[in-house]
């Protein structure tokens, strides 16, 4: 029992140094600049996005949404019987971890974001709940290719739910990240970020804002 303590204990360790690892590379070029844009979308927190970050690259390496679909192995393959064509199930090629990371951040949207629990539920009636969340992957996909490539805000984005997550990864990574040393509280660093997505804030120095859709 002892020894099985020490091993969790080395395990949690190890753990929490890899976490702080992530965290601090996060903060590093070229990560930083799309980090925002990305915890913007449901579902995406510092791991997985960093994990899709890592697999990516350049996004503009991918001339089109259905590039990196493919890329990802997302692409639903297709079955053709005389003038039938039937969506199966996705290809599995591809980047095994970029593909696992998206389905991961699928059921976390799903869960907690009003409309894509719609959009799931909906596919869910019609192919069953596995094709679906693997469809609304594909979908997560396609924004975050259109976030990263036109470097713009989603549409759907819960300006609240952004805010928490911008504000947990500031305060993990310091209130100047990257090579862009912003003086102030880590209430106009939040600000700062949120403006870039399209949200205006109202925040005062001692840590406290109210969020709201511009435009």
């Amino acid at each position: 029992m002892q020894q099985d303590r020490r091993l969790l204990q080395t395990l949690q360790t190890l753990i929490g140094e890899a976490d702080a690892q992530i965290h601090a590379f996060s903060i590093q070029d070229p990560w930083v600049k799309s980090m925002p844009l990305l915890l913007q979308l449901p579902g995406f927190a510092v791991l997985n996005a960093m994990t899709v970050l890592a697999a990516i690259g350049d996004i503009h390496r991918f001339p089109t949404a259905r590039h990196v679909v493919s890329y990802a192995g997302l692409a639903a393959s297709i079955h053709e019987s005389g003038q039938t064509h039937r969506g199966g199930r996705m290809t599995k090629e591809g980047r095994r971890d970029l593909r696992a990371a998206l389905v991961e951040a699928a059921w976390m949207a799903v869960e907690h974001h009003r409309d894509w629990k719609a959009r799931f539920e909906r596919l869910a009636n019609r192919i069953g709940r596995q094709k679906a969340i693997v469809a609304i992957a594909r979908k997560l996909l396609v924004a975050l290719w259109h976030i990263l490539t036109y470097e713009q805000a989603d549409r759907h984005a819960d300006a609240q739910v952004v805010s928490r997550k911008l504000l947990a990864w500031i305060s993990r990574t310091g209130v100047t990240p990257g090579k862009h040393r912003a003086p102030g509280t880590r209430a106009r660093l939040l600000q700062h970020y949120l403006q870039q997505l399209g949200l205006t804030t109202e925040a005062d120095d001692g840590g406290s804002a109210s969020f709201h859709p511009s435009g």
